[in-house]
C-alpha cells in the first residue's frame, strides 16, 4: 500500500523559529506518522535545524520514516542548514532507525528526577543557609522585574560554554526583549516559571541563575530549565546554592508537587555532580544525533 506525504506549515512564528511539518498517511487518509523540521532564526542558530520524527508502531519497517526524513532533510537543504539536530531515547527504534541513515552521535544526556517527598529538608536548608560572601541569593515568578532585566540577559552568556560535544549547537544570542518573550510563552501555554539568581553584592549584576518551570495547578513534576554560573563567578558553589533554593521554594510553595525532572549531558561533570549531591537519580538516557548537510 503506498504513503502520501502531505507538506504542512505551522503557522505560529515565535521569536526566534518557525516549523515545516509533514503528515504521512494510507490513501484513506489514515495517518501512520509525521515529522516536524524547526528552523532557527535568531542569530547564531541560521544555519541548524532540530528534527521530530514519528512513525506508528504498527507501521513501523514499511518505509515511512524512511519518507518523511527525505522530505524534511530536502527542506533544510533547500533553506540552506549546515545540520539537522534530533534526539532520541537510547536504545530506542529511533536510535537504530537514526544510526542505519548517515546520522552521527554527537551527545549524550543523562535524564535525573528528583522525588521531592524524599528531600532531607535538614541538609537542604543547611546547603541554602551556608554564607556565600560577595553574593546573595533573589528570585522571582514569572518575566523577570525590569531592575533586573538588563543583567539577567547578560548572564544567560554563562551557557555559551556549556558541554554540547560534537554538536554543530552554535552560540544563542539574548537581548532583554528575548528573555522577556520566553518567560511570557511559559506563562501562556499556563505553566509558572520561577527564577532563582546569585547577585553580585560588588555591583548588583546577575552571576548566575536557574530556571525552574512547574505546571500551572502545581502537580506532577517540576521541569529545570536552564542553570549557568559566569565563568568569572564560577568556583565559589553557585550552582548547588540556587538549585538548592529552587527547590526549596518548590517544596515550599508547591506541596502537591511529585518531582523535578533534569538533563545534563555526560561530559559536564560539575552539574552532575551537583545533581547528585542534591539527591537526583537517574532515570534513563538521551542520544542526541546530527545529520551533516
Amino acid at each position: 500500500m503506498s504513503i502520501g506525504i502531505t507538506p504542512l506549515t505551522d503557522p505560529v512564528r515565535t521569536h526566534s523559529s518557525h516549523r515545516l511539518a509533514w503528515l504521512a498517511s494510507h490513501p484513506d487518509g489514515t495517518p501512520v506518522g509525521s515529522a516536524f523540521l524547526r528552523l532557527f532564526t535568531r542569530p547564531g542558530q541560521t544555519h541548524r535545524a532540530e528534527l521530530d520524527l514519528a512513525v506508528h508502531p504498527a507501521e513501523r519497517r514499511r518505509g515511512v520514516g524512511t519518507l518523511l526524513l527525505a522530505a524534511a532533510t530536502e527542506a533544510a537543504r533547500g533553506d540552506g542548514r549546515r545540520s539537522v539536530l534530533t534526539q532520541v531515547e537510547a536504545g530506542s527504534p529511533g536510535d537504530l532507525f537514526l544510526r542505519a541513515r548517515d546520522f552521527r552521535r554527537v551527545l549524550t544526556l543523562t535524564y535525573a528526577r528528583l522525588p521531592l517527598k524524599q528531600v532531607d529538608l535538614e541538609e537542604l536548608a543547611e546547603i541554602v543557609e551556608r554564607p556565600h560572601p560577595g553574593y546573595r541569593l533573589a528570585s522571582w515568578d514569572g518575566v523577570v522585574p525590569d531592575e533586573l532585566a538588563v543583567t539577567f540577559a547578560a548572564s544567560r552568556r554563562a551557557m555559551d560554554d556549556m558541554p554540547m560535544d560534537d554538536t554543530d549547537h552554535g552560540i544563542e544570542t539574548w537581548d532583554v526583549d528575548r528573555v522577556r518573550a520566553v518567560a511570557r510563552t511559559v506563562g501562556e501555554r499556563g505553566d509558572l516559571l520561577h527564577t532563582v539568581v546569585a547577585v553580585d553584592e560588588s555591583d548588583g549584576s546577575i552571576a548566575g541563575f536557574t530556571e525552574l518551570v512547574v505546571r500551572g495547578d502545581g502537580t506532577g513534576d517540576g521541569q529545570h530549565y536552564g542553570t549557568g554560573v559566569l565563568p568569572e563567578h564560577r568556583g565559589h558553589g553557585l550552582s548547588l546554592w540556587m538549585k538548592a533554593e529552587a527547590i526549596r521554594q518548590a517544596r515550599e510553595r508547591h506541596p502537591a508537587l511529585d518531582g523535578l525532572l533534569t538533563d545534563t549531558a555526560d561530559s559536564n561533570r560539575y552539574m552532575r555532580a551537583v545533581n547528585d549531591r542534591l539527591g537526583y537519580t537517574p532515570t534513563h538516557q538521551v542520544y542526541g544525533y546530527q545529520l551533516d548537510l
